[in-house]
């Protein structure tokens, strides 16, 4: 058999291959595909995408053969891979390079036909073929020689991407170290001077602090939940910020969610996500229920429109500590102008008021606020008039 020669740079060859890290990986219906509708079209009864190792040629997809690998011994793709365009051996039993060939003299199978174009990859290294054989001997025609280039083009496209998309997740999980370890030194730091502080002002300030480093950290565990990198669906993130809410809340408090599984820029679900630990924070220092009541803070999100939701956020505190409940929202609470805030960086609205057996606060979002203005925002006194006008 003739073997074929190695590249000047197959050091950097095989580099090149296992970067994709793909090799012996389980099958992809998005190759088989290929070697499929390639065989269809061509008329073969093998169409493979080989990748050509150090001892070996794998197969990532194939079509009418049924061996995984083969040694290079039995590897006319590895000569293809040193050609610049299609190479095309017309019958192997008059070419040097496949005659002896155990696949195709009849030791292992029979093929007289061979046609591989190279899968080169954007540095210029050949990693393997995306090759069609045949049993008898033929010749490509000229439209059939372009749509072998065309779909040996189309999978390293395919293996460029997966690359890419593996070397993302490598760094996204880099990143999400590095994040969870900078949220928790703050947290550690913020719980570090408000013990030493004895200014009430300033523990009110850290404590706000606290808990909007607790509703990033929540979003943030969201994000590394889901598949996509800049979406969360809501009823799963305001469950996780419920948990949270619920293991920092006082003895014998009750957090509960109802939402409609919506799902949102990150941007939109961190403002909620702010409104909600500011709202149960006001309530478990400010609510007290009625006798025998247990406390219960309750947040209920709903589609109210094609482009808006609401977030309504209640307690059953029949009593209230605060001096002037009615000034909860007014600029001079921190944590009320970090609810303020945190709705309007996405163009939300919020209204508040006490409604028989407890405190009620309504927070009107976009779902996505690159469409707000495609739905007016209806203008809302109350919860109560927000449910009447409902």
């Amino acid at each position: 058999m003739v073997l074929a020669q190695k590249s000047e740079n197959e050091r950097d060859r095989l580099a090149e291959l296992r970067s994709f890290d793909v090799l012996d990986s389980a099958p992809d219906p998005a190759f088989d595909e290929v070697v499929d509708l390639l065989a269809e079209m061509l008329d073969m009864p093998v169409a493979l995408i080989s990748l050509v190792d150090e001892n070996r040629q794998w197969f990532r997809a194939r079509h009418g053969f049924e061996p995984a690998e083969t040694p290079l011994g039995q590897s006319i793709c590895s000569h293809a891979i040193l050609e610049d365009d299609i190479l095309e051996i017309e019958d192997t039993l008059l070419d040097l390079r496949s005659a002896d060939n155990p696949l195709c003299c009849g030791l292992l199978a029979d093929m007289r036909f061979y046609a591989g174009a190279p899968l080169v990859t954007r540095t210029g290294h050949r990693i393997g073929s995306l090759c069609v054989l045949d049993r008898r001997p033929r010749k490509l025609t000229a439209a059939q020689r372009k749509l072998l280039t065309v779909m040996a083009g189309q999978v390293m496209r395919q293996l460029d991407l997966e690359r890419t998309l593996k070397n993302k997740e490598v760094l996204r999980e880099e990143i999400d170290h590095r994040v969870k370890n900078s949220l928790q030194t703050v947290a550690s730091t913020v719980r570090l001077y408000k013990a030493r502080t004895q200014s009430a002002e300033a523990r009110e300030a850290l404590d706000a602090i606290g808990r909007r480093v607790d509703a990033i950290a929540s979003l943030h565990a969201e994000l590394n939940m889901t598949s996509k990198m800049h979406h969360v669906r809501l009823d799963n993130y305001l469950e996780r910020v419920a948990l949270l809410l619920q293991r920092h809340a006082p003895a014998g408090t009750r957090v509960e969610v109802e939402a409609d599984p919506i799902e949102v820029d990150s941007r939109v679900a961190s403002s909620l996500g702010i409104v909600a630990n500011e709202f149960a924070a006001n309530s478990a220092k400010y609510a007290r229920p009625g006798p025998g009541q247990t406390m219960t803070i309750r947040f209920v999100l709903t589609r109210i429109g094609e482009n808006r939701m609401a977030l309504v956020c209640a307690d059953n505190g029949a009593e209230r500590t605060c001096a002037d409940e009615s000034d909860a929202l007014s600029s001079t609470a921190l944590g009320a102008r970090l609810m303020e805030a945190a709705a309007a960086q996405v163009g939300g609205t919020l209204i508040q008021g006490r409604e028989t057996g407890g405190f009620v606060l309504r927070a009107e979002v976009p779902i996505d606020p690159s469409r707000a203005e495609e739905e007016p925002v209806r203008p809302l006194r109350d919860p109560a008039a927000a449910r009447a006008a409902e």
